[in-house]
């Protein structure tokens, strides 16, 4: 345990949620040659990278998250949705897609629903889209992005605008400020 490298990194989180992104960078960069191994400090980063292109180097922090210590459920969900996220914006959606159908095996949930359901999408495979997005709603008829999901596979997938919008306007009723959707 790295008391200089966690602390850096708790202190890197907390500019992070001010939205000081070139000081929070600095800071869990510091914090990771210092040694930092806290899942939760580690699982922000690498969502902080995501957000900033930063895809190789988000990889890189999850491989290391995996062998930090106490990782909970939880947060191994978050870390192999997070590097799906990765694969898939580095151009290996089929490996996004089959570490997400191995993590739904193991442990359905809704971030899981969420995430193999969007890159079923993005990968153009109607039939699968079609059938997991329909499973998600089963799982869960209110989730904003279930239902935003479902209105992309209907949209874009098969092209019918009229079958997709329901799901976009319940999207937009469950939650008013979801991007996507209402893009």
């Amino acid at each position: 345990m790295s008391i200089i490298g966690n602390w850096k990194g708790r202190m890197a989180i907390a500019r992070q949620s001010k939205g000081d992104v070139a000081g929070a960078i600095k800071l869990y960069e510091e914090a990771m040659a210092a040694g930092m191994d806290s899942a939760r400090y580690m699982l922000a980063y690498s969502v902080l990278l995501l957000r900033e292109g930063q895809y190789e180097k988000a990889k890189s922090v999850l491989v290391k998250t995996q062998k930090a210590p106490g990782l909970n459920d939880a947060q191994r969900q978050q870390l192999f949705m997070n590097y799906a996220v990765a694969c898939h914006k580095l151009g290996d959606t089929k490996k996004a897609v089959d570490l997400m159908e191995k993590q739904h095996l193991r442990n359905p949930s809704g971030l899981v629903y969420n995430t193999l359901g969007y890159l079923y999408v993005e990968a153009g495979d109607l039939e699968k889209a079609e059938e997991f997005n329909l499973k998600a709603l089963e799982y869960d008829d209110m989730d904003a992005i279930s239902l935003d999901n479902m209105g992309q596979t209907l949209y874009r997938l098969k092209g019918d605008k009229a079958a997709a919008k329901p799901y976009f306007e319940k999207a937009i009723k469950e939650k008013p400020g979801q991007i996507d959707t209402l893009y």
